[in-house]
């Protein structure tokens, strides 16, 4: 369930009219996502229909965050990025405020693309989004906004302070020893030299459409900031390149999403050697923040939080010895 904010058809319309993309034909809840209130909304203009996603942003999003989210899919696409565009009001701006009875929020209207999501990748879709990703950090070298990571090591070691080393352990017996010993380990060695800029962040599987083995749109900025390129890629990878449970990494997976990057965007050879520390990382930011959702979600709440444990098998297996090699091994040169 994602329709948070109910809103009358007389409402919808009225919304829709402030950004002159013509008459509203439709509008049906989206039931993905966990943050924000979403639409399908359909109109036509001119004899021709139009498809866009209209969101409004709930309490997640920093409303005055929002104009970098949206500059952005803006500066991308017109670089020829597949992301989405945004619409513009009848005043030009990209968002704007409605009244609920819950008080003012923020909406916006953005592009709707073609594709679908993918829940079994194949090493050619994986290939292609390796590539689509290198694209959008070269397409936003010159854009000029830029945000802090707000979902950095500090934010990594309060959530998971916050749950307890009782409350981690209630999830597995064994997860309050690995995650205080990752942390102390990363907050060591996490590296701040290597080359950074605009990255996404949170580029699940859920967050690309696909059209065969083609990208047909990145969506989901909302967790965009300004950090290192090869930590984006090491988010993409543990995103991508196991079973959903986080039990089956898949090397082919793997090695093809290495290789879509590579040939767009190619690493430097200290990007290549922080990869193993950084896809640490990256496994225990979402352990932490789905250890955190699961600990503190109440049992009637409209969005059930997810298994914590499937990031906690990723960060075992990049943390194992074993495994040390493995984007050495790759990652083509």
């Amino acid at each position: 369930m994602a329709v948070y904010t109910r809103l009358g058809a007389e409402e919808m319309a009225g919304i829709i009219a402030a950004f002159d993309v013509g008459t509203l034909i439709s509008a049906k809840g989206i039931a993905e996502g966990v943050s924000n209130s979403n639409w399908l909304i359909e109109t036509e203009q001119d004899g021709t229909g139009r498809r866009f996603i209209l969101t409004i942003y709930e309490s997640r999003t920093e409303v005055a965050e929002l104009p970098f989210f949206l500059d952005l899919l803006d500066h991308l696409a017109a670089r020829g990025a597949p992301v989405p565009r945004t619409m513009h009001d009848t005043t030009g701006a990209s968002h704007r405020l409605h009244r609920t009875a819950e008080g003012d929020k923020a909406l916006a209207l953005i592009e709707f693309l073609p594709g679908v999501s993918v829940s079994e990748p194949t090493p050619g879709q994986a290939e292609a989004v390796g590539g689509a990703l290198a694209q959008i950090h070269l397409a936003a070298a010159d854009f000029p906004g830029t945000r802090a990571n707000t979902m950095a090591l500090p934010a990594w070691q309060q959530l998971l302070k916050d749950c307890g080393r009782e409350g981690l352990e209630s999830l597995h017996p064994d997860l309050g020893t690995l995650v205080e010993r990752e942390l102390a380990q990363l907050a060591q060695s996490w590296p701040t030299d290597l080359p950074r800029g605009v990255i996404h962040a949170d580029l699940f599987p859920d967050n690309v459409l696909m059209l065969g083995e083609k990208v047909t749109g990145l969506i989901d900025f909302y967790f965009a900031c300004t950090d290192l390129f090869a930590y984006d890629v090491a988010v993409t990878h543990a995103a991508w390149c196991f079973g959903a449970d986080g039990s089956r990494f898949d090397p082919a997976l793997s090695e093809a999403l290495l290789r879509g990057y590579m040939a767009v965007r190619p690493m430097s050879e200290s990007e290549r050697r922080a990869l193993p520390l950084l896809a640490r990382g990256a496994a225990l930011r979402f352990l932490a923040t789905r250890a955190y959702d699961w600990l503190n979600t109440p049992a009637d709440a409209l969005v059930t939080p997810k298994d914590p444990m499937a990031f906690a098998r990723r960060l075992q297996f990049y943390a194992d010895p074993a495994n040390a090699d493995l984007f050495a091994q790759k990652m083509p040169v």
